[in-house]
């Protein structure tokens, strides 16, 4: 499929109440608003392609750059395509899930988080702590440097009321990950989750919550998240 018939698809697949449910939750124009469930069949056509998946985030398109989330060949994206799509996630979906899934799946992706997490422009911040948290989840602790994520944690626990909005929901997110699925560190976020506790965060409206990271903390671990690491991140 070529950039044009897929951003035709796109076009035709939008819906203006799923727009303005987006829009709610911080997603940026241009977009049709399609459904994620229509972005997975198209995902299932074209599997990986590593040149189609960077002209579709050139777009700006919303919809067009998390498809290309799912379609990016995590391992041959460059130092300098990540850093493009970090600069250039402004809608709050993509720097939360689309470029930080990739940049989890890429060698270069924890040496980059840390560079992005100093950032500061807030959606850049956003896309490091959510590789971060992507990376712990995915990868077997004795390839993790847990001296330097235990420094994160205890800048978390330092910073993270003072942090801005949707910045502060990474950072949380961050130490549920850690909490949840590194087993030598798992004491240290939940003692980090209780000297934070709540946090106060504007959702625009919506119904969404930020959830409490102890009680998230144990109720992943009862499910046994610190055994078993998560097999992929993109959905």
């Amino acid at each position: 499929m070529t950039v044009s018939e897929i951003m035709a698809e796109l076009e035709a697949k939008g819906s203006a109440s799923i727009k303005n449910i987006f829009l709610k939750h911080g997603v940026k124009e241009p977009f049709f608003g399609v459904k994620v469930e229509f972005l997975k069949v198209i995902e299932k056509k074209i599997k990986k392609d590593y040149a189609l998946a960077l002209a579709l985030y050139s777009t700006k398109n919303a919809d067009a750059m998390y498809l290309a989330g799912l379609i990016a060949d995590d391992l041959r994206m460059t130092r300098e395509d990540l850093n493009t799509w970090a600069q250039e996630a402004v809608s709050t979906n993509i720097a939360t899930y689309t470029v930080p899934w990739v940049a989890a799946g890429n060698p270069h992706g924890f040496e980059l988080a840390l560079q992005w997490i100093e950032d500061q422009k807030e959606h850049v911040t956003v896309v490091g702590w959510s590789t971060l948290a992507g990376i712990v989840s995915l990868r077997p602790d004795n390839e993790l440097n847990c001296s330097q994520l235990s420094m994160l944690l205890q800048r978390v626990a330092a910073h993270i009321h003072q942090a801005r909005n949707q910045e502060k929901q990474a950072m949380n997110s961050f130490l549920i990950a850690v909490g949840s699925y590194v087993n030598a560190l798992s004491p240290e976020a939940i003692a980090a989750a209780n000297q934070i506790g709540p946090l106060s965060v504007d959702k625009n409206g919506t119904a969404c919550k930020v959830p409490l990271a102890s009680e998230y903390i144990k109720k992943a671990t009862e499910k046994g998240s610190l055994i078993k690491k998560k097999k992929k991140l993109k959905c």
